[in-house]
Parts: structure tokens; C-alpha cells; sequence
């Protein structure tokens, strides 16, 4: 029996890091499955979503086996609009596996841990303690988890050639996890790239996307900025995907959709992992040109689309009803019905 109470956010024990991981890990598998079924992403965006959810069930996963049997800290599940873990689990796996090398030689031996557990269960018959339990978990966690699949604060995708007959020659994506929010952002640009290969050039603009869009912000103002930076890069078109919140009984936030469903698991009339997920996705698309700077070093600039702002919301069947009773008006700023998504079981 899990239970978490509604002014708490820290995952305390085993079994909620099991529960939260399957939680996590159930919820982004059934999204990418509805995504590809209502037709809010190409094919080839849906490849480079699965990847990004990948890196981050990956890290969901170290922090459990990081905290499984640790007296002394806990991990933290944001407070705010998230539902994810707080940004800072996230650095400390990255800082921990920097120094993998030096926590490995205070490990103590595999072969005599072994030794110990067999006799503790088999000669004693008696339990083994939580702190030894803690140094078997800490053997696997620097000897299994790898630092390069860790979801860093920004992530950088591959620039790949567009398919024959579209209107752009080349896309790439990035993703970050923003520092404000603890939410995963995944973004999509298509683009054009005048003279030279994009592809030869590609450290540049990965530099720039790190530079200039690695936090949330108006998409037509990262728009502007790469474009800015870039003279030869001519953009097309920007998508960026915010994951959340992912609203469940482990988040602690003012959201009228977590809202209902914590106060749907605490009168008992849903069970305790019930779930949903937000999302939002933002598009602009590039116009008309124009100029900018000294006659001397002018740049031809695009102009930009109003931005195209869809929301939507994955969930079960019974979730569905809830919210249709308990918050209809916040269902109706939706761009789709909610997309029906399984129970866990």
C-alpha cells in the first residue's frame, strides 16, 4: 500500500520510486502511440520524441535505483506545474557520474558483499540491513548507469536532410528541461541553408540552438534569435512540444486538472494511480522577408506567423469523466477532445 500525502513531494521508500518510474514510464509510451494516432507529429518527429522520452525514463530510472535504499536523501518531485522530477536530480546523476571513478573505489568488494548477503539469509536467516542493501544498489549505479544517457538541460539532436518533395532541405530537434518549469521541452526546426552544407556546419548551429533556445520562451522570439544568429540558416518552420504537467497523485501543484484528480484519490472515487498528462504544442511558420542592419552588413530576416497554440490532454476513460464533472470549462480550451488513453493496471 502506497501512500503519499497531498502536502508532500519527496518519494520516500522502494516501492514509490517503483510505482513513480512505472508511472512515468507507462504514461509516455501510451502518448507516443496516441500521438502517432491522432496525427499530431510526422513520423519522423515521433522517432526523435521516443528518443528524448527514452533519455528521460533512462534517468527516472537511475534516480531509482540511486535512492532505492538511501537513508539520507530522497528524490524530489516538483511542486510546481511539473510532475516530473525537480531539475536538480537531474544534475546531481550528471555530477555523481562525473566523479564515477573515485565513488567506485570506495566501493566495497562485489565478491564479499555476496559473500555477506548469503550468510545473513542462509546461516543467520535473518534480513538484510537497509545500509548494506544501499552499497549493493550503489555497485549498480556506478557500474550500470551512463553518464551520456543522462536528460542533461539541453539535449542536442542530429541534423538530418529532409525527404525528397518537401519544402525545406534539412531538420534537426533539440530538447532542454527548463530550470522554471521542470518540465521536458521537445523542439523541431525545418529549415533552408544558403551556399554551404548545413551538415558541415552543424557545430555552429548547434552552438546557437544552445545558446538561444534552451529555456522556455515565446517561439517566435526563439525564432527571431536563431535567425538572427545564423545568417545562412533560413528558417521554415519551428514546433516545440511541452511535456506536462503530468498531473498524479505524486504532484503538488495549484492545477485545477491535478487538482481534481488528487481530490478524486483521496475521496476514493479513482484509484491511486490515476494520471493524466498536458500538453501543449507551439508552431510558427516563416513569411514574407525582410531587411536589417547597415548598408554595409544588411541581413535579409524572416517575418513569422502568429504562433499556433494547441493544447491537449492524454488520459483514461474514468479520468475523462471526472474532469468532464469536475472542470469542464478548462476541457473546452482544448484543441481536441481528450485522447483516451489506457488504465494502469
Amino acid at each position: 500500500m502506497i501512500t503519499t500525502p497531498l502536502d508532500s513531494a519527496i518519494l520516500n521508500s522502494k516501492e514509490q520510486y517503483i510505482f513513480y518510474h512505472k508511472m512515468v514510464d507507462f504514461a509516455l509510451k501510451e502518448i507516443i502511440v496516441s500521438m502517432q494516432q491522432k496525427n499530431l507529429c510526422t513520423q519522423q518527429e515521433l522517432i526523435f520524441f521516443k528518443q528524448y522520452s527514452d533519455l528521460l525514463l533512462y534517468s527516472i530510472e537511475a534516480m531509482r535505483i540511486k535512492y532505492m535504499y538511501d537513508e539520507e536523501d530522497n528524490m524530489k518531485v516538483d511542486l510546481t506545474d511539473s510532475g516530473f522530477p525537480n531539475y536538480l536530480e537531474f544534475r546531481f546523476l550528471f555530477n555523481d557520474l562525473e566523479l564515477r571513478e573515485q565513488h567506485l573505489d570506495k566501493l566495497v568488494d562485489t565478491d564479499a558483499l555476496k559473500e555477506q548477503f548469503l550468510d545473513t539469509l542462509l546461516r543467520k536467516k535473518e534480513s538484510i540491513k537497509k545500509s548494506d542493501l544501499f552499497k549493493a544498489s550503489s555497485i549498480i549505479y556506478y557500474t550500470t548507469v551512463d553518464k551520456k544517457y543522462i536528460f542533461n538541460r539541453f539535449v542536442q539532436g542530429k541534423i538530418l536532410e529532409a525527404p525528397k518533395d518537401t519544402n525545406y532541405d534539412y531538420v534537426t530537434s533539440w530538447s532542454f528541461y527548463d530550470v522554471s518549469h521542470n518540465r521536458p521541452f521537445i523542439c523541431f526546426m525545418y529549415f533552408d541553408y544558403d551556399g554551404k552544407n548545413a551538415i558541415n556546419d552543424k557545430e555552429k548551429i548547434y552552438q546557437t540552438l544552445k545558446e538561444s533556445a534552451d529555456r522556455e520562451m515565446a517561439l517566435d522570439t526563439m525564432a527571431y534569435n536563431i535567425d538572427r544568429k545564423l545568417p545562412n540558416l533560413i528558417p521554415k518552420h519551428f514546433k516545440r512540444i511541452d511535456l506536462g504537467p503530468f498531473h498524479n497523485v505524486f504532484a503538488k501543484d495549484e492545477n485545477e486538472i491535478t487538482h481534481a484528480i488528487l481530490s478524486g484519490i483521496a475521496c476514493k472515487t479513482i484509484p491511486l494511480e490515476s494520471y493524466a498528462v498536458s500538453m501543449n504544442i507551439d508552431e510558427v511558420f516563416a513569411g514574407e522577408t525582410f531587411t536589417e542592419g547597415s548598408f554595409f552588413n544588411k541581413q535579409t530576416m524572416q517575418k513569422w506567423s502568429d504562433v499556433l497554440k494547441q493544447k491537449y490532454l492524454f488520459a483514461p476513460h474514468r479520468i475523462i469523466q471526472l474532469l468532464h464533472n469536475q472542470v469542464p470549462r478548462t476541457l473546452d480550451t482544448l484543441a481536441k477532445e481528450p485522447i483516451l488513453m489506457s488504465e494502469i493496471k
